[in-house]
């Protein structure tokens, strides 16, 4: 009986909760209904009373940006390498690696991180593995066409060279003095019956002969040895196994490290160069026969060994050599220096072929490709990253990231181009899609500040320290126009009016607003009612009202074109250090230093809502702070402020390793975005390691430049105090921030200046191997078969569940035009999405204009009622093929442009053509019988 009750009883209870979580369900339905958020996706799963409930989905794509790119930095430290196919170059960029594509101008960075900087990266000869080595020794082992990472593995020290060996069976680390032979994942070939083999890093042998620090290592092309060099002055080789007749060798000579060291392509040779730019030739002869190339041997003992016949000198007067790299089927050897200079040589002859500067620091890696043609060049210092034809004489990329912190970016009005400003003076305009950088501008002697798009036309705005602001023609790439004030200023902010027609800048020297005519340039009219630095200005979208932030506590309104041109402050508890306009002009976004964001109503004047984001921004120690990162939050505030295109949201940063996103009705903090967890930067760890502590304080602050071997690295020509110019020159790491942060204008990627670079954040999913429904005999074999059948719905599918790139490109190119419509029709509306995804993706890159228009056509005729009903979730997709249309759109428009005259030419000849053919008479119509009169 009690059990009954107490069943009865629990039964009540259970009914009654679940009415309630009913009751609250159905009136959270009612008010998001009513609100309508524009920009959520949400899933409602019905729910019943007197049954567990079974699950409320609501995914909100505000909180869908994933990590996408990396922009603004090309190259941090480490060694650059080829592909299989030479097209493409993998650069280490901080803790992250990035994929240049030189042949489809294009960029990506993989998505994994480390935790310090990178300095080594190895790819096996098979081009499927990337081994990426930090500073401190710990790898990741990524499969580069699946952009996956595989295994993680520490080498317990720092590694300071790696190479795979040329069978991929093996490969080889200098870690410290000592060498490692390790074991190489490898995958079973299609003509053999061995079973799948995965033993990553599986230590077969270590060897011990070295001094000092390894610097490289080469392989012999049949795999069977390698040879090491070292800071100890000598070259070692040595063998994989045990062979017959081999002892491991020494070679010396050297009176500097020696930098590298190769085998030639007939293994009769080995070549060794040192940084004071000495190169020795050895080969396996007697004295006798060495003696005969080269005076001086003083061995009396005629006997068979590695002895040098020839040698060679750079002769570059005081640089020194820091990098080079042997081609060995075209004898070609690249040399780069402390100078800028590099050289390229043919050996044994030593013939100079060129050289070049192409830097005005020092060359820290050069690489060259399989073919030889193309050479790659990395100098950290500056952050460039060159590669050299050297056939031609011509760049093939050239980009170069900024010397120093970025302070502001802007999107273009399309989405396409973002553009950055700096301290160092320059603004830089990159592309969005391909990462690359398009054009530089140097006019400004001074940090830039602020930069800005107008409305209307490709027009850019910057402000900068030099006391001038200037507009930029983004169609020719030049300055036309230049505002400066009576007195000389440094501006820091920035605003344009929506029309275009008026310019206002605000300066840290002055507590003036001023404005000036676009047209004419000259100087309306000088605002004045703050009492402080004036540090962010604002345009409202629909114009007239101009927002203005300072550090006088105070955030004013202007009526700039009225006569009285009037203001109205709104008071606040610190200093200002951003505001913002939503897109519908009816609220301001402020952020002030005490890590607070307030909301005001542009109408009424009145605080609307607040939020406390002191707590969401704060995290990250440096390792000089004596507290807790969550003790410590009074240091950290918001310094830049964006609302999204819709302006349901808002996202801020500041100095911290965060970025948060905030829904603005609610107030509610919807994801915090991690910038780095690069412990190479100060301010990523959440504790401190007490080991790093030591009598003279905090090991990372103390100075050991002054310990460095070679006199170059240890001077030290950075001012006391200083905290800018030459980042790779700092006594100390330097402090992760994000100094701005912006909505893309199609709502689908947000971007974030930051220590490490521009990161880029999107919506967009890339299509990764994501098996989907996946069977034992669904095979790109299988696929491809489908294909030769013309069993082109039944490929599709299957290439669908395969999720390829290259699979699903060629399924869709063997579709004939005429089987599009009926694909269409006929496909299961599961793969809709797919469908619309891969159409839009391929439309974007593929020069089939017709055929990809076709597809368009068929997938919106058929299934149009579907895609009206289902709006929300294929948003995204159909944005898509919206950028599609309107890129085919714009190049169509140009092309037309360009080539109207011809168009016309050829159009006037058919036309005549036509009026002097006539039919022959008793020739029915529509036979190609015709004559000319």
């Amino acid at each position: 009986m009690f059990k009954n009750e107490a069943s009865n009883y629990q039964d009540s209870v259970i009914r009654e909760k679940s009415e309630r979580r009913l009751l609250k369900f159905q009136t959270w339905k009612i008010l998001c209904k009513i609100r309508s958020w524009p920009i959520c996706r949400k899933i409602w799963i019905e729910f019943t009373p007197g049954s567990t409930y079974n699950c409320l989905a609501v995914q909100s794509m505000k909180t869908d940006f994933k990590f996408s790119n990396l922009l603004g930095t090309v190259y941090c430290k480490g060694n650059l390498v080829f592909t299989q196919n030479g097209n493409s170059l993998l650069s280490p960029v901080g803790n992250r690696v990035g994929v240049f594509n030189l042949t489809e101008s294009s960029s990506h960075t993989l998505p994994f991180s480390h935790r310090r900087n990178i300095s080594h990266l190895s790819l096996s000869p098979d081009g499927l593995l990337l081994l990426s080595i930090d500073e401190d020794g710990r790898a990741i082992l990524t499969h580069l066409p699946r952009r996956l990472a595989l295994f993680h593995f520490s080498f317990k020290a720092p590694v300071s060279a790696i190479a795979f060996s040329p069978s991929g069976k093996y490969f080889v680390a200098g870690v410290g003095r000592l060498i490692e032979v390790w074991y190489a994942p490898t995958t079973p070939s299609a003509d053999s019956d061995e079973g799948l083999e995965f033993a990553p890093f599986v230590r077969r042998t270590s060897h011990a002969g070295h001094h000092d620090t390894v610097e490289s290592l080469e392989w012999s092309s049949d795999s069977r040895f390698f040879v090491s060099s070292s800071r100890d002055l000598t070259a070692r080789i040595w063998s994989l196994g045990t062979q017959e007749g081999f002892t491991p060798t020494t070679l010396g000579g050297h009176k500097e490290a020696v930098v590298s060291t190769w085998f030639s392509a007939d293994q009769e040779s080995i070549y060794t160069i040192s940084r004071d730019g000495a190169l020795f030739h050895w080969q396996y002869v007697s004295r006798t026969d060495a003696s005969r190339m080269e005076d001086g041997d003083i061995d009396g003992v005629d006997s068979m060994r590695w002895r040098i016949i020839q040698r060679h000198y750079f002769m570059q007067m005081n640089a020194k050599l820091l990098c080079a790299t042997y081609h060995a089927s075209s004898n070609l050897l690249v040399a780069g220096f402390s100078n800028g200079l590099f050289g390229l040589y043919e050996l044994p002859d030593f013939n100079m072929i060129h050289t070049l500067s192409i830097s005005q620091q020092g060359i820290d890696h050069v690489a060259i490709n399989k073919s030889g043609e193309w050479l790659a060049f990395g100098a950290s210092k500056l952050g460039q990253l060159l590669v050299w034809e050297w056939q031609s004489e011509t760049y093939v990329l050239k980009q170069q990231a900024h010397f120093d912190r970025i302070n502001d970016l802007t999107y273009s009005r399309d989405g396409n181009r973002i553009i950055t400003a700096a301290d160092d003076g320059k603004i830089k305009v990159w592309d969005a899609r391909s990462g690359f950088c398009v054009v530089t501008f140097t006019e400004h002697t001074s940090g830039v500040t602020a930069c800005e798009f107008a409305q209307r036309g490709n027009v850019l705005f910057t402000a900068s320290l030099d006391g001038s602001v200037r507009a930029w023609d983004l169609i020719r790439y030049r300055n036309f126009r230049t505002f400066s004030a009576p007195s000389r200023l440094s501006f820091s902010s920035l605003a344009i009016d929506p029309s275009g027609d008026v310019v206002c800048a605000g300066s840290l020297d002055s507590f003036h607003i001023h404005i000036w005519s676009v047209q004419t340039g000259q100087l309306l009219d000088q605002l004045s009612g703050h009492e402080g630095p004036v540090s962010s200005l604002a345009f409202a979208p629909s114009g007239g009202i101009l927002v203005s932030g300072s550090w006088d506590h105070t955030v004013r309104m202007w009526n700039v074109f009225d006569r009285t041109q009037t203001s109205e402050a709104l008071q606040l508890q610190a200093d200002i250090t951003d505001v913002t306009i939503r897109p519908d002009s009816k609220q301001i976004a402020v952020a002030t230093l005490d890590g607070q964001l307030t909301f005001w109503s542009v109408a009424e004047a009145t605080q609307s809502a607040s939020l406390e984001g002191r707590r969401d921004v704060s995290g990250g120690r440096k390792i000089s702070d004596r507290r807790t990162a969550a003790n410590a939050p009074g240091s950290k505030s918001f310094n830049c402020i964006s609302y999204s295109t819709d302006g349901s949201c808002v996202i801020a940063g500041g100095n911290s390793k965060y970025i948060c996103l905030y829904d603005v009705l609610s107030g509610s903090l919807l994801k915090k975005f991690t910038v780095s967890v690069n412990l190479s930067l100060q301010g990523t760890q959440e504790f401190l390691n007490s080991r790093a502590l030591t009598e003279a304080g905090p090991a990372g602050l103390i100075d050991t430049q002054a310990e460095a071997e070679d006199l170059q690295d240890r001077m030290d020509r950075t001012l006391p105090g200083s905290r800018r110019g030459d980042a790779a020159s700092r006594q100390t790491a330097p402090e992760v921030r994000v100094t701005a942060a912006a909505f893309s204008p199609t709502g689908r990627a947000l971007c974030a200046a930051s220590t490490e670079g521009l990161l880029i954040y999107s919506l967009d999913r890339d299509l990764q191997f994501d098996p989907f429904d996946l069977d034992v005999d669904i095979t790109p074999a299988s696929t491809l078969e489908a294909i030769s059948n013309k069993s082109y719905l039944r490929a599709l599918i299957m290439g669908f569940r395969l999720n390829e790139n290259l699979l699903l490109k060629q399924v869709f190119e063997a579709v004939p035009l005429i089987e599009v419509r009926r694909l269409v029709k006929e496909l299961p509306m599961v793969y809709l999405t797919r469908l619309i995804r891969l159409v839009a993706q391929i439309t974007d890159a593929s020069p089939h204009l017709e055929k990809n228009l076709r597809w368009i056509e068929a997938v919106l005729s058929t299934h149009g009622s579907y895609l009206k009903e289902n709006l929300p979730s294929l948003s995204q997709e159909l944005r898509t093929v919206q950028r599609a249309i309107s890129t085919i759109q714009v190049d169509l428009g140009r092309i037309a442009e360009e080539n109207v005259y011809a168009l016309d030419y050829v159009l006037s000849q058919s036309a005549n053509k036509l009026e002097v053919q006539k039919p022959i008479a008793g020739m029915e119509l529509g036979h190609d019988y015709m004559i000319e009169s």
